[in-house]
């Protein structure tokens, strides 16, 4: 998959991203990194698949107990905290659940967090019947339509 277009347009910007991935377990990071001039834009990265790490990286532990480590609250957290720890422009959060192609669907939950504006654009996708790799490339797309969609980049 290929993110040039996000990553011209931040450059354009001059604006930095970072990101907090659990269940992608850095393939977003991986691939924005894939990208020539990638370096002009990409902050930093976290891979926070424990609870414990969501929390040492700010993630606010009451949130979790409420709301589960699973859900749109935490992925706004993440986004935030990752954006604040690295003097980002852009912060990137993703939570949910992986499922086995037996289960019946895994449920994910990716934040934007936009400093210059103080704003948060959410989506949360669901994938079905396939495996664990098809499942974060479906989140990575998910990403870069939410992405695209809030910058007006379509």
């Amino acid at each position: 998959m290929d993110l040039t277009k996000i990553v011209d347009y931040l450059s354009g910007q001059r604006f930095k991203i970072a990101t907090m991935e659990s269940c992608t377990g850095g393939l977003l990071a991986s691939l924005i990194t894939d990208v020539p001039g990638a370096s002009n834009v990409f902050n930093y990265s976290a891979v926070t698949y424990s609870t414990e790490h969501k929390i040492k990286m700010g993630v606010n532990k009451e949130t979790i107990d409420n709301y589960s480590v699973y859900s749109a609250e935490v992925a706004k957290e993440m986004a935030f905290n990752v954006c604040k720890f690295s003097s980002s422009d852009v912060g990137v959060g993703i939570t949910g659940k992986l499922l086995t192609e037996e289960d019946k669907g895994s449920e994910v939950d990716i934040c934007l967090y936009l400093r210059p504006v103080d704003r948060y654009f959410w989506t949360n996708i669901n994938v079905y019947g396939k495996t664990r790799q098809e499942q974060k490339l479906e989140v990575i797309k998910a990403f870069v339509e939410l992405f695209n969609s809030t910058f007006g980049l379509d």
